[in-house]
């Protein structure tokens, strides 16, 4: 079992920039991947990103491409999602993941991931 729990959220201008972040303990991880997924009102939750904690793999939805960076602190067992320029539609209750055994494909699918963080709202005001 992994504990996962986000911090940075706010609320910022259109064309601002937040860092969530996403501490991370219990069981060793360094098999897992790391996802961000969103979810505004009244629609479904939505894949961010994702890191492979071991390679370093990432992906990106195409929303956030060019915009968002996911980064990982080893030592601090940390995911971090720097977002830059955004927008009102980045809007979203944004929340942290965690499981073992995803591939490139199944890392942006929510349903593949067993451990959850409590979520952190986002605002964007135009």
């Amino acid at each position: 079992q992994v504990q996962l729990v986000e911090s940075g959220g706010g609320l910022v201008q259109s064309g601002g920039s937040l860092r969530l972040s996403c501490a991370a303990s219990g069981r060793t991880f360094y098999s897992f991947t790391m996802g961000w997924f969103r979810q505004a009102p009244g629609k479904e939750r939505e894949f961010v990103t994702a890191i492979a904690w071991s390679s370093g793999f990432t992906s990106y939805a195409d929303t956030v491409k060019g915009r968002f960076t996911i980064s990982k602190d080893n030592d601090k067992k940390t995911v971090y999602l720097q977002m830059n320029n955004l927008k009102p539609e980045d809007t979203a209750v944004y929340f942290c993941a965690a499981d073992h055994g995803l591939t490139r494909t199944t890392m942006t699918r929510s349903r593949e991931y067993g451990n959850w963080g409590q979520g952190t709202q986002v605002t964007v005001s135009s």
